[in-house]
């Protein structure tokens, strides 16, 4: 009994509740506007957008999943998600147009806030972006 009495503040620090799971990487925008880009440029009939898109979303997931500490008591990380978007019911090359648009703009936006290392990646997808946009012209 006595034993038993000594041992219980052990096992309570042996069973810690496992660490929250980390915030969601400020990719994840980025990811999912390139995945819903590339849907949308297959719809419409643009399938080299649609392939530029799908490699934007392919190294953007990448990156989140390199730099997403791997918890043991986590599921996979939010990036493993589907990799297909339904594209929308009747879209349209404007639509195309307006969200190559806004993802230039954000990835812009966020270039100069994320770390060194990760600025070209970002930069790179706004550049990417800008020159679809002048493809489509």
């Amino acid at each position: 009994m006595l034993v038993a009495v000594a041992t219980a503040p052990l096992a309570v620090a042996c069973t810690t509740p496992p660490p929250p799971p980390p915030p969601p990487d400020v990719l994840e925008d980025l990811l999912r506007a390139a995945r819903s880009d590339a849907a949308l440029a297959t719809a419409v009939g643009a399938p080299e957008t649609a392939a530029a898109r799908a490699e934007h979303a392919t190294r953007l997931a990448a990156e989140i999943d390199r730099a997403t500490p791997k918890v043991p008591t986590t599921s996979s990380p939010s990036s493993a998600a589907p990799t297909s978007v339904a594209p929308p019911a009747g879209a349209t090359r404007e639509q195309l147009v307006a969200a190559l648009r806004a993802a230039q703009k954000q990835a812009a936006d966020l270039a100069p806030t994320v770390p060194t290392h990760r600025a070209g990646l970002v930069a790179s997808v706004s550049a990417g972006c800008a020159s679809l946009l002048e493809a489509l012209a």
